[in-house]
């Protein structure tokens, strides 16, 4: 693997050991170069998760205001009146346009803005330097540029929702010809502008931190860390990274597309339109291109999302079941294989578009191959599981809740795979439950996970256990209690980003079902203050973290506990000789080996044979 070269290259990578000291010693770094503008990946890292905290809560209360309008339509609430004012909640009743602005917003920030930049941004910054032994990332200043790219597109976006108006409402997917014809509703006008700014500055953000990522785990493993001595976290970063990579510049081309039929004429999305009884100028595109685009970006985003979650629950499942991952190598392998049938399944989305039956097929096929390598994943975590001697930190809660909702919203998937069934359910709330099951609820129960288990590191300090398992209960509970009714609610044909479904006597019978979803979750967001209140006093007042709190095998617990020092390790870096997982190894006399302690004349190493 030539990993002497890696070493080399780590040391002499412009945060080198003298270099490290000098930021020791001297502590010449003023608040404005330590935290605004840090090159430091441990303080980016906290960068990109609070940003994806404040704008989680965001999308939250966005969708308990539209929750409020589905379950009792017409009803009057003062607070949406207090939040939206008279224009788009006048009385206390939300306006049907700010309605679906809601819907598309809410979309966009937990898909992107959370899942993506937040999870990725997070973990990614944090623990890859830290597990590969690394001084920081390949490039400090693009990395930074990674941030406040993000940060940036974070505050347009919200700035959307301010003006006259209201934001984006075409639906985060944002489909022509609704988001191409500024006159076609009012959330398509400057909203809808800013929204397409704002996704592009995103994307930028997000190929920046990409490359560095996988240019970080190729060059700057340190000495021993061989690619099969990874641990399984920084596997699914980079195949996360190289998915991203390959996959958003199409998404910024779909974009550049349509910031061009909107703004110059062309008509790459649009065909044969007519408002108000006028006929439009465009004539010979076709929306069905955008939604090629869109989805072939679409599909892979999907496991943008996911991988790193599952990375983040390989390693916390191995560590709180005091037992090696099962099938280290099996894992890499459906990782990749996932990585690779991602981009060839998007046409699953575009069953209804009139699309050639047999090619409809090929992509039934490979959606369906994908239920392999994804099955293989959930039998590793269980077969890990079983027998250990499992200790339930929050963070274990969590990866278990994520195997858990990965599984059920994979079986839903089986059918909205298969063309003929897909037809039935298209465009419900069976989709919706669908996708946020296996993509939105796996998703943030593995970046709760890893905020639980990576804290001490982040902020050397602990969470509140207590505080933990009440938060985990209520989520758990009251993500379910969103997520299952709507299978029946999509069952019964009940159509998604309707405004109402009290004019159409069909679905009469349904309403209590909309309100035990609605006060499900209520319920969910309200559990949702016990995480923030234990996040931002753990903070500042929680108990101080002991070097290793977990007796975790992997390099980050060998950095001093005590102090962030730029460089991560004071002196030499870390040598690694054995694979991450050797947890509870028959023959050694305690349950956890750490990576940097040599093997012994007979010891088998695990992952590098």
């Amino acid at each position: 693997m030539g990993n002497s070269h890696d070493h080399k290259v780590g040391v002499e990578h412009g945060h080198d050991i003298h270099h490290a000291h000098a930021h020791d010693d001297h502590h010449e770094e003023s608040f404005v170069s330590k935290y605004v503008f840090s090159m430091d990946h441990k303080t980016i890292s906290r960068q990109f998760l609070v940003t994806a905290v404040i704008m989680a809560v965001i999308a939250m209360v966005m969708s308990v205001i539209f929750r409020m309008q589905l379950a009792w339509p017409g009803e009057k609430f003062a607070f949406i009146n207090a939040l939206l004012g008279d224009k788009w909640g006048k009385d206390g009743v939300l306006d049907p346009n700010m309605y679906l602005a809601l819907v598309t917003i809410h979309g966009t920030i937990m898909v992107f803005f959370v899942l993506t930049g937040g999870l990725s941004g997070t973990f990614s910054n944090l623990l890859i330097p830290y597990q590969i032994g690394a001084r920081d990332m390949a490039s400090g200043f693009l990395n930074m540029l990674s941030y406040w790219f993000f940060f940036l597109s974070s505050t347009i976006m919200i700035g959307s929702l301010f003006i006259e108006d209201g934001p984006a409402s075409a639906g985060w997917t944002i489909y022509p010809p609704l988001s191409a014809l500024p006159e076609s509703i009012p959330g398509s006008k400057l909203g809808m502008t800013l929204w397409l700014i704002s996704m592009s500055l995103f994307i930028v953000s997000s190929l920046l931190g990409g490359l560095n990522y996988i240019v970080t785990i190729i060059n700057l493993r340190t000495k021993g860390m061989k690619m099969t001595r990874m641990p399984l976290t920084i596997w699914a970063f980079l195949i996360t990274a190289i998915l991203g990579v390959l996959s958003f510049p199409v998404l910024l081309s779909c974009a550049l597309l349509l910031i061009f039929d909107r703004s110059m004429g062309t008509s790459f999305y649009l065909s044969d339109i007519y408002i108000g009884g006028r006929a439009m100028d465009q004539v010979g595109g076709s929306p069905i291109l955008f939604e090629h685009l869109f989805w072939f970006l679409g599909h892979p985003e999907v496991y943008i999302v996911l991988l790193p979650a599952l990375g983040i629950t390989s390693e916390i499942i191995a560590t709180n079941s005091r037992k090696p991952i099962f099938g280290y190598r099996a894992m890499i392998g459906s990782m990749l294989a996932i990585g690779f049938l991602s981009f060839i399944v998007w046409g699953h989305h575009m069953y209804m578009t009139g699309m050639n039956p047999f090619l409809g097929s090929v992509f039934v096929f490979t959606t369906l191959l994908i239920a392999i390598p994804s099955a293989v994943k959930a039998f590793n975590y269980i077969t890990t599981l079983w027998k250990g001697n499992i200790q339930h930190t929050p963070a274990m809660m969590f990866s278990i809740g994520l195997v858990s909702s990965f599984v059920t919203g994979g079986v839903t998937g089986i059918i909205l795979a298969d063309s003929t069934l897909d037809i039935t359910v298209h465009d419900t709330y069976f989709v919706v439950a669908h996708f946020h099951i296996v993509m939105g609820l796996s998703a943030i129960f593995g970046m709760f996970a890893g905020v639980y288990h990576w804290f001490p590191k982040m902020f050397l300090r602990m969470m509140n256990k207590k505080l933990g398992y009440l938060h985990f209960w209520i989520t758990f509970i009251g993500a379910y209690g969103v997520f299952f009714p709507m299978h029946f609610l999509g069952m019964s044909g009940v159509p998604r980003r309707y405004y109402t479904n009290s004019n159409f006597p069909l679905f009469d019978h349904l309403g209590d079902i909309n309100e035990l979803v609605s006060v499900f979750a209520i319920i969910a967001a309200l559990g949702q203050i016990i995480f923030l209140i234990n996040f931002f006093y753990s903070m500042f007042k929680g108990q101080k973290a002991p070097q290793n709190p977990w007796n975790s095998n992997t390099l980050e617990w060998t950095t001093p506990a005590a102090q962030h020092i730029h460089g991560n390790w004071p002196g030499a870096l870390p040598e690694v000789h054995r694979w991450a997982y050797d947890y509870s190894k028959p023959g050694s006399d305690v349950d956890f080996i750490p990576q940097t302690v040599p093997l012994a004349a007979d010891e088998h190493d695990g992952g590098g044979h």
